[in-house]
């Protein structure tokens, strides 16, 4: 740990707003705090849905159809269970543990409920979902779908049974991802131990940050953050050292920034207005497909 990353802030979680009426999330960026478009890059937005019991109801609560283009969104499952439908012909479910990364790109018609059965239980529910930046040369490409269980993510395991380093994305010692990625990015949920410690190497200029899913963890040996805050890292330095406070989720986000305009408007997110007015006109001409609510 000689070439530290340092934190910059240490962010509470903003105010909730709901997304349908299935996600009571807060939204660390980019209207939550005012760190500019391109601070986290390639990381967009990131709306955290923090621990909530939601009632048993016969009809699953959700969002309805809605378009994007010019970007990826990435669903990571920490309780609960939502069921994701588009209009490429892709569904799946993810439960605890378990991720959906999906590329709306040239344009993509989807709608994420809870699934059936967890909303006829009711229970906690607990869910992250970013919106990951596309390079302009990206943009249009094929929509795709990738389904990630639990199962299938990279694990290094610490040491004595301490925990584990769940790798989504990127690479961690040598552990590999299990989603494809059109940039760098490395995406990890790290789970500890009361009293463990993670140390990781991350690229010095790379946009990174932490969301405290559970417990606490002190950064560094210098800074505390509790359950649902953001830490925010400096672009200062490679080594990061996580030593959990008590039994700790943390999702680990890093990526290398993508330097080019950005013009989001509604559920685009392109380089120019011109180009969501195209997107807009291929909407209406019923080109990103075609959908049941």
């Amino acid at each position: 740990m000689e070439n530290i990353k340092s934190v910059q802030q240490i962010l509470p979680p903003p105010a909730t707003h709901m997304v349908g009426d299935g996600f009571r999330v807060h939204n660390f960026f980019p209207s939550g705090y005012q760190m500019g478009l391109h601070r986290m890059s390639p990381f967009f937005l990131l709306d955290y849905n923090s621990k909530i019991e939601f009632t048993p109801k016969d009809e699953p609560r959700g969002v309805g159809v809605h378009p994007h283009r010019g970007f990826e969104t990435v669903t990571i499952a920490y309780h609960g269970k939502v069921a994701h439908h588009d209009s490429s012909g892709n569904s799946g479910v993810i439960g605890e543990g378990d991720v959906q990364w999906m590329t709306a790109g040239s344009g993509v018609l989807h709608k994420e409920y809870h699934d059936k059965e967890y909303s006829k239980a009711g229970g906690p529910f607990q869910m992250v979902q970013l919106w990951v930046n596309l390079p302009a040369k990206d943009k249009m490409t094929t929509p795709k779908y990738q389904g990630i269980v639990n199962s299938q993510l990279g694990k290094y395991y610490l040491p004595d049974n301490q925990g584990v380093i769940e790798v989504i994305a990127g690479e961690h010692k040598g552990i590999k991802g299990a989603a494809s990625t059109f940039t760098s990015i490395n995406m990890y949920n790290v789970r500890i131990k009361k009293g463990a410690v993670a140390e990781l190497s991350l690229a010095e200029k790379h946009n990174t940050g932490i969301v405290v899913i559970e417990g606490s963890v002190r950064v560094n040996d210098t800074e505390t953050a509790p359950t649902d805050n953001f830490i925010l890292l400096r672009n200062d330095g490679t080594d990061i050292k996580l030593e959990a406070l008590e039994d700790a989720v943390l999702l680990v986000l890093s990526g290398e920034p993508i330097n080019e305009p950005i013009v989001p408007y509604g559920p685009f997110l392109m380089n120019t207005r011109a180009e969501i007015i195209q997107a807009y006109d291929d909407l209406a001409k019923g080109k990103f497909g075609v959908l049941e609510d």
